[in-house]
């Protein structure tokens, strides 16, 4: 019996332990699906501003960044550069820079956020904001 009971507090502190663990993973209503993609699947850009560059991301998606602050001559570029924080896994503003060439060298440039743009926000964009 005594062998039982030293068997049982254990397995029940590690049945609670787990079943927190699962409601910790478990979405919840209020809170959105992280939104992540590969830094190779971008094919184009496309800057609205100096504070704003939506990225094509494989065929159908565009992110939309916000700079942290101006990103010169980023509305000017024929092309840019994204380097990727930690892995090339981008899931937020925080993993991700934006190299724009510039009159003196390259700028690079900090996001500050990042988000997915619906299919109606996508036709929404003007032209100079499509990539």
């Amino acid at each position: 019996m005594m062998k039982m009971l030293a068997f049982a507090a254990p397995l029940a502190a590690l049945m609670m332990t787990t079943t927190a663990m699962a409601a910790d993973a478990a979405p919840t209503a209020g809170k959105p699906k992280r939104q992540c993609f590969w830094a190779n699947q971008v094919t184009s850009f496309a800057a609205v501003d100096e504070d704003t560059v939506n990225l094509r991301v494989g065929i159908k998606d565009v992110y939309q960044l916000e700079m942290l602050g101006p990103c010169h001559d980023v509305d000017w570029s024929n092309a840019i550069g994204i380097r990727s924080r930690g892995s090339s896994y981008i899931c937020s503003g925080l993993d991700i820079e934006l190299i724009a060439p510039s009159t003196i060298g390259a700028g690079r440039c900090q996001v500050q956020t990042m988000r997915k743009l619906t299919p109606v926000e996508i036709a929404a964009l003007p032209k100079r904001g499509k990539p």
